[in-house]
């Protein structure tokens, strides 16, 4: 409770703000019991600092526990879940998704474009310098999902893109907004124009027979 209280206020004051729309609880803490993170949001509420709470890779379970506890007990309920989610890692599909649904809350998902991975860059599997993937150090991960296959399925999906007039990009975020439980999608940018080529995916129209040709693909 110490702790969420101090770094609330220490980020209100760096950033020079009143409050934050969303306070996220970054990963389940099974050291902390769940009741004590809701009343101290629900305190953050209350007084004006935090208008919604949310969290962010938990678990199916962990969110159904921490709407039973808020119920329990009249706390303000979690509304927005923040997970990985893209073409290539769907894990949020079979048990988070419909959870979610059952108690309206949505999903703002970050890494939707899997690392660069579905930006085309790393086409034929090639990893050029001055990339994320060029340095083992910080992404080991990264580079084992280049060397396990995934490449070959990425490359499929940017040349369907192509016969259809639309990127490689546009087609990934597409895809991953056409989900109704996805509210929005955290993309980040190293250039302006990279900002404008995503924006352009709020634009495209995937049909069921296209969508049913990128999970042929993705199979």
């Amino acid at each position: 409770r110490k702790h969420i209280f101090e770094q609330l206020h220490g980020s209100l004051k760096r950033m020079e703000l009143d409050y934050v729309d969303i306070f996220y609880c970054h990963r389940y803490d099974p050291e902390t019991p769940v009741e004590e993170t809701l009343r101290m949001i629900d305190d953050m509420i209350r007084q004006g600092k935090v208008l919604y709470a949310g969290v962010s890779q938990w678990t199916a379970a962990q969110i159904e526990e921490a709407v039973a506890v808020a119920d329990r007990y009249l706390l303000d309920r979690i509304v927005v879940n923040q997970p990985v989610y893209n073409m290539i890692n769907r894990y949020i599909e079979p048990e988070i998704i419909p959870v979610s649904e059952k108690y309206g809350i949505g999903q703002i998902v970050f890494s939707p474009l899997a690392q660069g991975v579905l930006t085309g860059k790393y086409r034929g599997g090639r990893i050029p310098e001055g990339t994320r993937a060029s340095n083992p150090e910080i992404n080991h991960s990264l580079q084992n999902m280049i060397a396990s296959g995934v490449i070959s399925k990425v490359d499929a999906l940017e040349n369907y893109a192509g016969e259809l007039g639309i990127s490689l990009v546009e087609m990934a975020l597409a895809w991953i907004l056409r989900q109704s439980n996805v509210a929005s999608a955290l993309v980040g940018a190293s250039r302006p124009e990279q900002i404008e080529a995503n924006c352009k995916a709020v634009e495209v129209h995937l049909s069921q027979e296209t969508l049913d040709k990128i999970e042929e693909i993705l199979a």
